[in-house]
């Protein structure tokens, strides 16, 4: 792939997990007694003009 594609390529997906940690930071920061329990997340992808549908799933441990 061309170095244009690669650098658009990590730029959005910094902008993703930046953008994705400080939301359930602050999802946690929000919601009581969250210490020692466990979620689940799930992160679905799609591209607009091409067929593009990835889902990734997780678990995230509630801490202090």
């Amino acid at each position: 792939m061309s170095d244009d594609f690669n650098m658009s390529m990590r730029k959005f997906l910094k902008q993703v997990g930046v953008t994705s940690q400080q939301a359930i930071e602050e999802g946690m920061r929000n919601t009581p007694d969250t210490l020692g329990k466990e979620f689940t997340a799930k992160v679905t992808l799609t591209v607009d003009g091409i067929d593009v549908q990835h889902e990734v799933t997780g678990k995230i441990k509630g801490g202090e």
